[in-house]
């Protein structure tokens, strides 16, 4: 019988540490966002020196904040097997709200809160004829998307809104400590969420859902009420998000938010959240959301056209879908 040697062993101990660390992290949702994140990285800093720039790496954390913020909301929707395609519509009433208000000098705490109140409102409706009337998410909400968005151009008439005050400007365009203001507040709300889904019977009944809604009711879970909260907390999420890239951009547009449902959606499903639902964290939709940030920071950085980008994007898309559907196949 062979013996090996104190230092083989302790090899062998730590070679076999590290196997059941990485089949630990191969198991998490965001797994693939986050190797993917660190290969687009490598790369883009090897064929590119602006990339890895305190100034550029600052650009792309602040440009992904908002995305990263409403994929949170859609992560919980997409949870219990639904889908929210009315969330860019909602970042856009959400921010042309609070900019309107502003612009005729109400107090920016209100016109901020009245931003909230509208994306939440329109996110409880969506709940309430989802899960009251048993209509297809898929619908409701692609109608939803369309009203929501004649609303913004409707508010607006096309034009601009301009003079918002310098408070709500700042919540996007500003620094605390030398990090942009919608990265501090994409992080106290993904802490808060992760809390909230992992710690609290909540979370809990929304995975159960997702997993076997029936099985989830007759469990004693309230589905209806659950459903409702999850569609009305990414409302409140997409407006969040939508107030932050209006007071970055600086004004109201009616414009604002468009095609944000894609990124949306697709960094929630890129991070790990499985469309047939009961599968997905938080984490892993701000890792979603970086990687599409990171991604198109790079096409840009590489002097790709802008044709070329939507491709590219397109493709990232189909391919987490891809990987989706297999993961899901082979989840035991």
């Amino acid at each position: 019988m062979a013996v090996t040697s104190a230092p083989e062993r302790e090899r062998n101990g730590a070679l076999a540490a590290g196997a059941r660390l990485w089949a630990s992290f191969a198991r998490r949702p965001e797994s693939g966002a986050v190797l993917s994140l660190l290969v687009v990285g490598a790369f883009l800093s090897i064929f590119t020196t602006q990339f890895l720039t305190v100034g550029n790496l600052t650009l792309v954390a602040r440009g992904f904040a908002f995305t990263a913020i409403a994929a949170m909301g859609a992560f919980l929707v997409i949870l219990t097997g639904g889908i929210d395609l009315s969330v860019g519509s909602v970042m856009g009433l959400a921010g042309l709200t609070a900019a309107v208000l502003s612009a005729t000098g109400t107090n920016p705490l209100v016109a901020i809160l009245a931003g909230l109140l509208a994306g939440t409102a329109v996110g409880a409706i969506n709940g309430v004829l989802t899960a009251t009337m048993a209509l297809a998410p898929f619908m409701v909400t692609l109608g939803m998307l369309s009203v929501v968005r004649g609303i913004d151009v409707a508010i607006t008439g096309g034009t601009p809104i301009q003079g918002i005050d310098p408070v709500i400007t700042w919540l996007g365009q500003g620094y605390v400590l030398g990090i942009p203001v919608p990265v501090w507040i994409m992080a106290i709300i993904g802490l808060l969420l992760t809390f909230v889904m992992t710690r609290t019977s909540f979370g809990w009944h929304v995975y159960s859902i997702g997993g076997n809604e029936e099985a989830a009711r007759l469990s004693g879970v309230k589905v209806r009420r659950v459903k409702i909260a999850v569609y009305t907390v990414a409302g409140l999420l997409a407006a969040v998000g939508g107030i932050l890239l209006t007071a970055r951009l600086g004004v109201g547009e009616s414009t604002s938010g468009t095609g944000y449902e894609l990124d949306v959606i697709a960094a929630a499903v890129i991070g790990g959240t499985s469309l047939t639902g009961g599968r997905g964290s938080v984490v892993g939709a701000i890792w979603g959301a970086a990687l599409l940030g990171v991604v198109r920071n790079g096409l840009v950085l590489l002097g790709v056209s802008d044709f070329w980008q939507t491709i590219a994007i397109g493709l990232v898309i189909i391919f987490a879908v891809v990987i989706d559907r297999i993961r899901t196949r082979n989840a035991p």
